[in-house]
């Protein structure tokens, strides 16, 4: 784990912990964070969307793989 400090105003810490159910700054912080980074990525695979081509139906990709049984 990384210590860092780093200059948050208040208003927005204030908020943060008004509207997350967090014991401290630091999990209210972290999960802020780690909540923009799975948002950042559901609009990355979003943003994939009709530039992807399936060359294998449905059924074959749920049962076409002779290791899953």
């Amino acid at each position: 784990m990384s210590r860092i400090t780093i200059t948050i105003p208040n208003e927005l810490i204030d908020e943060l912990l008004a509207v997350v159910d967090a014991k401290s700054k630091t999990e209210a912080v972290t999960n802020a964070i780690k909540n923009e980074i799975k948002q950042k990525k559901k609009e990355k695979i979003k943003n994939l969307a009709g530039k992807i081509n399936f060359t294998l139906e449905a059924d074959e990709l749920r049962h076409g793989d002779d290791r899953i049984g």
